[in-house]
């Protein structure tokens, strides 16, 4: 039986246009926007306070931020916390001038208005636009002490290779920090997007952004295989929500424990051995 409630706007944010899809994700019109871009304040403060739970500091660190969505605001907190450089580095969407501009003059210390825009300051702010797999092997591309994200490696094509380059790209004893959404982003349905076939997925109702439909199991290899220690924090299970969906979804998707397969969202904290060198 069809779910139409959950199909019909799914075959419609397949087939917005990405730049209205962009438009209504920067004014917070429909789609919501992640915490960085809404509330870039509350996410840098989460990010020290679990880093410091590690006992990882910013001070002083070269923070590369993946998927910083086109807004620097975020990378202005993490410098005036203490943060000695922040690497932004985006694949698709582009600085966002009208949020960026309001920052000056309060951040006129990391960001200059010249030639009609605002830019960061390279002494402090470093733009990395494209593909991260392939810059990362580019040798002007400075190496960095922390890799942060919230909300990306779900939307990723390829998260065992992206994962790759970000940790050739850390230094030796460095860290990251990652959370980590497995939700169907309808987020009235969560585990909706698990019941579909691959072609049909991907044919009629997977959005612009991109889902990739990753668990738990698949994020716990490709991490373990980077890093020396990793711990992986469940922030949320919805059992009600997957025993009402678990006959529909599909076993490539099931482990047969609930407690797994129910898991919404995550937070990895990985730390690079001292040991490796990278080529």
């Amino acid at each position: 039986m069809i779910n139409f409630p959950y199909v019909l706007p799914r075959l419609i944010r397949h087939f917005l246009p990405e730049q209205v899809t962009r438009l209504l994700l920067l004014r917070s019109l429909i789609i919501r926007p992640g915490l960085e871009t809404r509330a870039p304040e509350e996410a840098a403060a989460r990010y020290l306070l679990d880093l410091q739970s590690f006992d990882t500091s910013i001070e002083g660190r070269h923070i590369l931020v993946f998927g910083y969505g086109g807004r620097f605001h975020l990378a202005c907190q993490l410098l005036k916390l203490g943060a000695d450089h922040v690497t932004l580095c985006e694949y698709t969407a582009k600085p966002d001038e009208s949020a960026n501009k309001s920052l000056l003059p309060e951040f006129d210390k990391y960001l200059v208005r010249q030639q009609g825009k605002t830019s960061p300051r390279s002494d402090w702010i470093t733009l990395l636009e494209g593909d991260i797999r392939e810059m990362a092997s580019h040798r002007e591309v400075k190496k960095v002490d922390i890799v942060l994200s919230t909300s990306v490696f779900e939307h990723l094509v390829d998260p065992k290779s992206i994962l790759d380059s970000l940790c050739h790209l850390t230094k030796p004893g460095g860290s990251h920090l990652h959370y980590i959404d497995l939700r169907d982003h309808f987020f009235k349905f969560p585990f909706e997007m698990l019941t579909y076939p691959e072609k049909i997925w991907n044919k009629w109702l997977n959005p612009t952004s991109h889902l990739n439909r990753w668990r738990l199991p698949a994020y716990t290899q490709i991490f373990q295989t980077a890093f020396q220690k990793i711990d992986i924090h469940i922030f949320e299970r919805d059992i009600f929500a997957w025993e009402k969906t678990a006959n529909r979804v599909l076993p490539e998707f099931k482990t047969g424990d609930k407690q797994v397969d129910a898991v919404t969202q995550i937070r990895v904290y990985a730390l690079k051995s001292n040991d490796v060198v990278d080529q």
